[in-house]
């Protein structure tokens, strides 16, 4: 059985391994443990501090989790992240991703995330990107299995629309090749 999230939003952390000396927040349920101290969880909350980079990500999971690659949700909201770390693709069970409110900037970062097939919500408003031509479109075509994307469902015409807006960009893209 897995309980609530491990929360350590609003530490003021700036280096993810900086969370290895907080104590989670606690919340209404309380966090349980195993025998060697470590949290029964599949979610992790890192909102809302001072994070530039997720190196380390992997090493503070494996402090604080007793399973974790078994993490299904992490909460990364409201940080100093402009670009998606390539980390997160080690995360094979994630679900559920909030990158909202950060400062990512180049659209094609998306795409890393393509290989999380389990990934079926995530959350990019607030960061740069929001403003670039089809974001939605690209959003949903380079990650087919979203059911949600920035708190609001992927209905099945957007999906249509996503994939000919994809198709018609990259027919474009080849016959600009071809001609140089």
């Amino acid at each position: 059985m897995y309980g609530p999230p491990v929360d350590l939003s609003f530490k003021a952390i700036s280096h993810v391994s900086g969370a290895l000396s907080q104590v989670p927040r606690s919340g209404v349920r309380p966090l349980n443990t195993n025998s060697r101290r470590k949290y029964l969880s599949r979610s992790f909350r890192l909102s809302n501090n001072n994070i530039t980079d997720l190196s380390d990500l992997q090493n503070t999971l494996s402090q604080f989790l007793a399973q974790p690659s078994k993490l299904g949700w992490l909460d990364l909201s409201f940080n100093k992240l402009t670009c998606i770390d390539p980390v997160l693709c080690e995360l094979r069970e994630l679900c559920v991703l909030y990158l909202h409110g950060n400062g990512i900037w180049n659209l094609a970062e998306v795409d890393k995330l393509g290989e999380l097939q389990y990934l079926h919500t995530i959350t990019l408003h607030g960061n740069i990107i929001e403003t670039c031509k089809g974001y939605r479109n690209h959003v949903i075509s380079a990650l087919p299995q979203l059911k949600t994307m920035d708190f609001s469902a992927v209905t099945p015409e957007e999906r249509v629309l996503a994939n000919v807006w994809r198709h018609r960009k990259n027919r474009g893209r080849n016959t600009k090749e071809s001609l140089q």
